[in-house]
């Protein structure tokens, strides 16, 4: 994340919580191309083939979060950890519609022949992931918003400590943690 002031974007929450709607469109321009990095690098672990794109992703997660009446942000960082909850909330929604028989899911892939087979398909799967972040939520929320930013963000360890206001190399060993609980939980 770059390092801007947080005031004008706290002001600027501020007033979209008071239903300034001006103010809706300044944050948008103001937070967008976080947003957007925010969304590529989360996109860039999932499987190819996807129908929604970075862009989509920011806008549908940018509505959410400004749809809200209720939404109280108390700071820059309070909004992109409600911003990266959302994005990992319309890639769970979309695995969960994808799963669906009428989507395809459950059926296997089989291969016609082994110079069909150009690439294995991805290991990764998001909904797995969500459940064992759901379980580690409960366990201990700090270790939960590691993976949220790391994950599902995109945000390097370094960009992590900052936002979580951690030393680094306590960071590193809390994310060492997580990921091998994480393993294990995936297993």
């Amino acid at each position: 994340m770059p390092a801007e002031p947080d005031q004008p974007v706290t002001e600027l929450l501020r007033a979209v919580q008071a239903g300034d709607a001006g103010a809706a469109e300044r944050l948008l321009t103001v937070v967008y191309e976080e947003l957007h990095q925010l969304a590529r690098a989360r996109m860039a672990h999932l499987p190819p083939g996807q129908t929604l794109q970075p862009t989509a992703l920011v806008h549908e997660a940018y509505l959410r979060l400004t749809d809200k009446s209720d939404a109280a942000w108390e700071s820059r960082r309070h909004f992109f950890f409600a911003a990266a909850r959302a994005m990992r909330d319309i890639l769970v929604k979309q695995a969960r519609r994808k799963a669906r028989p009428v989507r395809g899911g459950g059926r296997q892939r089989q291969e016609l022949d082994e110079a069909c087979a150009v690439l294995k398909p991805p290991a990764e799967d998001v909904l797995a992931v969500h459940e064992a972040l759901q379980e580690l939520e409960q366990q201990d929320p700090v270790k939960a918003q590691i993976v949220l930013l790391r994950y599902f963000s995109g945000l390097t360890t370094a960009e992590t400590a900052e936002v979580l206001g951690m030393a680094q190399r306590t960071l590193d060993r809390e994310w060492r943690y997580t990921r091998a609980w994480l393993l294990k939980q995936l297993g």
